[in-house]
C-alpha cells in the first residue's frame, strides 16, 4: 500500500460490541445495508468482530464467526466471514482490503482450515484479489424451516499454507453469516 494512501496509516482492531449503532455509523441508517433481503434467508451473527476508526468514527467492519460444514464425507469447521462494510464515503481507498485481511489474519488463529463467505456477484472480483477463489455448484445452508440453496456466491480462502477445499457438494451446517 503506498504511503500517501488515505488507509496507509489505519489499522484493524478488535471491536468490545457491533451493533445496529455501530453499522449505522458506518453506512448510515438503510433499510437493507448488505442488498440481500431479497433472499430471504436468516442470518447468523457474528461473535467476534474487527474495524477500522478514522478520526474516532468507525468506518469498516468484519464480522467472524466458527461454523460446521460437510463437503462430500469431510466433516469439518470454517470461519465464517460476513457483515463487511465500509463507509461509503470511503470505498475505492483499500478499507475493504485492509479490514478483511486483518479479520483473515485473526482466523488463521481460531483453528479451521478454510475461510468462507458469501457475497453478491458484483463483489466477487473485490474478494478474487483478496485472495479469495469462488466455489463452483449449490452450496445448502441451514434454515429455520430446513435446508435452502444459497441464492449468493460462495467463496473460500485457505487459512492454512497449501491447503485446498475438499471435493463434493457443500453443506453449512448453520445458518449463513
Amino acid at each position: 500500500m503506498a504511503a500517501n494512501s488515505p488507509s496507509a496509516s489505519l489499522t484493524v482492531v478488535p471491536l468490545a460490541r457491533y451493533t445496529k449503532k455501530e453499522l449505522g455509523e458506518i453506512l448510515g441508517e438503510v433499510e437493507d445495508p448488505f442488498g440481500v433481503a431479497y433472499t430471504g434467508l436468516t442470518w447468523l451473527a457474528k461473535e467476534r468482530h474487527f474495524g477500522i476508526r478514522r478520526d474516532g468514527r468507525l468506518v469498516a467492519h468484519t464480522g467472524l464467526v466458527t461454523l460446521p460444514v460437510a463437503v462430500g464425507t469431510v466433516e469439518t469447521e470454517v470461519v465464517g466471514f460476513g457483515g463487511v462494510a465500509v463507509a461509503p464515503d470511503l470505498r475505492g481507498q483499500g478499507l475493504a482490503r485492509l479490514v478483511v485481511t486483518g479479520a483473515r489474519e485473526h482466523a488463521r488463529t481460531m483453528g479451521p482450515r478454510f475461510g468462507l463467505l458469501f457475497c453478491r456477484p458484483h463483489l466477487v472480483p473485490l474478494y478474487q484479489r483478496l485472495g479469495w477463489q469462488a466455489l463452483p455448484g449449490k452450496v445448502h445452508v441451514e434454515q429455520p424451516e430446513g435446508p435452502a440453496v444459497m441464492p449468493l456466491q460462495t467463496m473460500w480462502t485457505p487459512l492454512r499454507d497449501g491447503e485446498r477445499w475438499p471435493e463434493g457438494p457443500v453443506r453449512l451446517r448453520s445458518l449463513p453469516m
